[in-house]
């Protein structure tokens, strides 16, 4: 029988309401103190988990200062943050979600401006900006060129998303997933666009992988064996000589055998001028190449926007679950009317108890309410 987007989804201890998750999206709202998430993060979160999304990933939260794409940004690289994500994490848990957590690095793309300030690309250092990092001092499009990281950084970069998952375990999150996508520095490693080393972290695809595949298993000492682990690919870097999906799937590959228990496939982000072929559900097919190789489940995301075509790929096993982006900014309750546009009874779909009276269709309002022209 095939697969319903609203058929739990169990990877190691952990089981997942649902197959409708939330993407990670950069909110640029931490703004009194450096990585600090705030009341925009729980309430942009929190509605979510209200609004029926089985997994909550956070934005991206950077594993050092420098790791930040703007200074706007959230991390985890501390234990003021830690606490702060913990609230965080515990309304989503009790509203019946799934908290999971993005670890990230931005590499060669960090230091830049976000959409607070006026300006486009690095944010000079005489303005607050720092200097960025990469596998090569090869700059992204026109921002700063970055500083080649030596082994000592490298290393740091291993301990320090180690440290991370060990705050985001002990702030509550039970998914962390490792962002190595959209030309961040895990991508950066792995793609020999950016990567143009000639040591053990470049050259060959597993040297290439080398790093992806060091934070992993650091990663795996600190989390917990009881908690699943994905890794966000680009699944292309949709340009010649680039990254490609052959190249996901082989690593990927490799990854199960490290403990990765699911990669969420997406594209892109390390050339600035890549020909992306835009349209609804444009990255399943990746997904769905990379489930096939690798073996391991996967997850789609991109303009996936109307429940029958996200019911489609779940079914007909394209993607073992889709994440919701930009439609779930429009519409925090997506899974509520998913549920009901698929005929799912209203006594199963994704409402909390304070939200049932407002169910899909209309007609399963109480009549009390209507009797007051209360109507929803």
């Amino acid at each position: 029988m095939p697969l319903s987007l609203f058929d739990p989804m169990t990877l190691r201890d952990v089981t997942i309401p649902n197959r409708i998750w939330l993407a990670p999206m950069c909110q640029y709202s931490c703004l009194e103190r450096d990585g600090m998430p705030g009341d925009w993060h729980l309430v942009h979160l929190g509605a979510r988990a209200t609004g029926g999304f089985g997994l909550v990933l956070t934005e991206a939260a950077a594993v050092s200062p420098e790791g930040r794409i703007s200074v706007h940004d959230a991390g985890i690289w501390n234990d003021d943050q830690a606490a702060a994500w913990a609230r965080i994490a515990a309304f989503i848990s009790a509203q019946g979600a799934v908290p999971g957590i993005q670890l990230a690095h931005a590499g060669r793309k960090a230091s830049t401006f976000s959409f607070r300030q006026h300006g486009h690309g690095t944010v000079p250092l005489a303005e607050g900006g720092w200097r960025t990092v990469a596998p090569s001092a090869l700059p992204f499009d026109s921002y700063a060129t970055p500083s080649a990281l030596d082994q000592a950084g490298i290393d740091q970069v291993v301990a320090d998303f180690s440290a991370a998952a060990a705050r985001a375990d002990r702030a509550g999150f039970a998914v962390a997933e490792l962002h190595a996508a959209h030309g961040y520095l895990l991508h950066e490693f792995l793609s020999p666009l950016s990567n143009r080393r000639t040591d053990s972290y470049g050259g060959s695809l597993a040297n290439r992988a080398r790093l992806l595949i060091d934070v992993v298993r650091a990663v795996r000492e600190t989390w917990p064996a009881t908690k699943p682990l994905f890794v966000r690919f680009s699944g292309t870097d949709w340009t010649e000589d680039g990254w490609t999906v052959d190249d996901t799937a082989e690593v990927a590959g490799w990854l199960a055998d490290e403990g990765v228990d699911l990669v969420d496939i997406s594209s892109g982000g390390n050339v600035a001028s890549a020909p992306i072929p835009v349209g609804p559900g444009y990255q399943v097919p990746l997904a769905q190449q990379v489930r096939t190789i690798s073996g391991l489940p996967t997850a789609a995301v991109g303009l996936i926007t109307e429940p029958g075509q996200a019911a489609d790929i779940v079914a007909s096993g394209q993607a073992d679950a889709v994440l919701l982006a930009r439609a779930a900014l429009r519409e925090p309750a997506w899974p509520q009317r998913a549920a009901a546009e698929l005929g799912l009874p209203t006594t199963e779909s994704p409402y909390p108890a304070q939200y049932v009276r407002g169910a899909w269709p209309e007609q399963t309002v109480r009549p009390s309410y209507l009797d007051l022209g209360r109507s929803a």
